[in-house]
């Protein structure tokens, strides 16, 4: 992509879609009934009645990127060796550059200033890898979270303001595209082989090779902890809507969670406007059961501050004492 259409779209054309999302989600947000009582929920989250269950969140956030810390560690084996607490500060510096590029391809950049110097696009491939693990369990849970949808609908009602024929159409693209994911996962060497044929990838050869003969057991681990990861993350949604007096049950609240990351998954997204987007996504599903607006966007800001603004925070701090490159 020429580089100042890139300008345009991250500093023009990202501020512009972020402002009109926001905008629109105020909206929704003047007109809700009982708005007062919805915001002074939010401001006692933490200290009242049901305190504990954001703290439980909180504490969901850590074993959340202890997991990812993890996954990153084993993968970083392959190269060199790192200690957990070494993985961790890695992942940390990933979060703070992903926020401020587009779909959050900066975390990449940020994870290999822990990694040798020479071995960092190596460590590329390896987190590409990791990420796939994530993707399929989000798509695969997600499609889930689409039949269930699917079957609560009433007849002529809309998800998303797409029709029953839609919905099942999206569906079965999503559970092919599974399959594919699936089998190009377990098979990273077929890929390594179709991106040799390529004109001038005898260049990146030696960085992609990596992802050749990967154990499958790691494979399989890699997709584990990425499911226990998925399973926190949507724990923290559904306890946070109930902190935040959004009427639904869990049950309901699971499947349709799962829904709102199959979303987010698959649209494109400028880090400038993530967070609109989100919001917008999440009423759009959520308000098929809730009419509490003010605490859908609530929850989405809430997660989104606790597992992405917090950790940003903390590995930027890591990247202002962090040498990119070594003295010679």
């Amino acid at each position: 992509m020429n580089k100042s259409i890139k300008i345009i779209i991250n500093w023009v054309i990202g501020p512009l879609l972020a402002v009109w999302l926001f905008y629109s989600l105020y909206n929704q947000i003047k007109n809700q009934q009982g708005i007062e009582a919805s915001i002074a929920l939010i401001k006692q989250a933490p200290f009242g009645p049901q305190a504990f269950k954001f703290w439980l969140i909180i504490l969901m956030a850590l074993g959340n990127w202890g997991i990812e810390s993890r996954k990153w560690q084993i993968l970083v084996n392959r190269i060199q060796p790192m200690q957990f607490f070494m993985a961790v500060k890695s992942v940390l510096c990933g979060v703070a550059l992903s926020l401020n590029t587009p779909n959050r391809i900066g975390e990449y950049g940020g994870r290999v200033l822990f990694i040798q110097e020479g071995k960092r696009l190596q460590a590329v491939s390896l987190s590409i890898a990791g990420s796939i693990a994530q993707l399929i369990i989000t798509i695969l849970m997600g499609s889930i979270g689409l039949l269930f949808a699917l079957n609560n609908l009433l007849e002529g009602e809309q998800l998303m303001g797409l029709s029953k024929f839609w919905i099942e159409t999206f569906i079965y693209l999503s559970f092919f595209v599974t399959a594919l994911v699936v089998l190009f996962y377990f098979k990273l060497s077929w890929l390594i082989r179709i991106i040799d044929k390529l004109p001038y990838a005898n260049k990146f050869e030696k960085y992609i090779n990596v992802l050749e003969n990967f154990d499958a057991k790691v494979l399989l681990r890699m997709l584990l902890l990425s499911f226990l990861r998925y399973i926190i993350f949507v724990l923290q949604y559904v306890l946070m809507l109930q902190l935040l007096n959004v009427q639904i049950d869990w049950w309901h609240a699971f499947w349709i969670i799962t829904v709102l990351f199959w979303v987010l998954a698959v649209v494109p997204s400028i880090a400038i406007a993530e967070l609109g987007i989100r919001g917008k996504f999440a009423v759009a599903l959520l308000n098929l059961y809730s009419n509490n607006v003010v605490g859908i966007i609530g929850t989405t800001f809430g997660i989104w501050f606790i597992n992405l603004f917090i950790p940003a925070i903390l590995g930027s701090i890591l990247i202002l004492g962090k040498k990119i490159f070594k003295d010679k």
